[in-house]
């Protein structure tokens, strides 16, 4: 897995939201810098508390001209029930070939209970309006994640 790191050339991409709409990496980036977040499964506890804290930021993240893209292996289904649940401010992008994640090199090898499974892994990128990697955040709790990013963005 060779992730991508700040500087690099995101990938462009084209996946459908929640709603079943189209959503471009390259029409996004044409409003701001763009956060593309990357999380294993909808509607698990911690993807849930993932979510919520950049809910509850929206304002932050507006005042920053940042827009969300959440990107996970769900389909658009599951997508459209965690956001209607969690009455989520953004888009939740299905990636169900990871072909998205693959490009970024946030699939991988992963560990749990003593089970190795191929997964995403729980990794951030905000992407300038030039289209590199602004920043890469990949140290957080699920918790904190929101406000990482912010104090992230902040320092530039």
């Amino acid at each position: 897995m060779k992730t991508l790191n700040t500087g690099d050339n995101a990938p462009m991409f084209t996946l459908q939201n929640q709603f079943g709409e189209t959503i471009s990496l390259a029409e996004m980036l044409k409003n701001g810098p763009v956060l593309v977040y990357f999380y294993p499964k909808a509607s698990t506890p911690g993807c849930t508390i993932q979510a919520q804290g950049l809910r509850d930021s929206k304002s932050a993240l507006d005042s920053l001209n940042i827009t969300v893209l959440g990107v996970s292996p769900d389909p658009v289904s599951r997508l459209l029930k965690f956001s209607d649940k969690q009455a989520l401010n953004f888009h939740l992008l299905s990636d169900e070939d990871h072909a998205v994640a693959d490009a970024f090199g946030v699939w991988g090898e992963k560990k749990f209970m003593g089970k190795i499974y191929d997964g995403i892994h729980r990794l951030s990128f905000v992407i300038g309006t030039d289209g590199k990697i602004s920043h890469f955040i990949n140290k957080f709790k699920t918790k904190e994640h929101h406000q990482v990013l912010l104090n992230t963005v902040k320092v530039v």
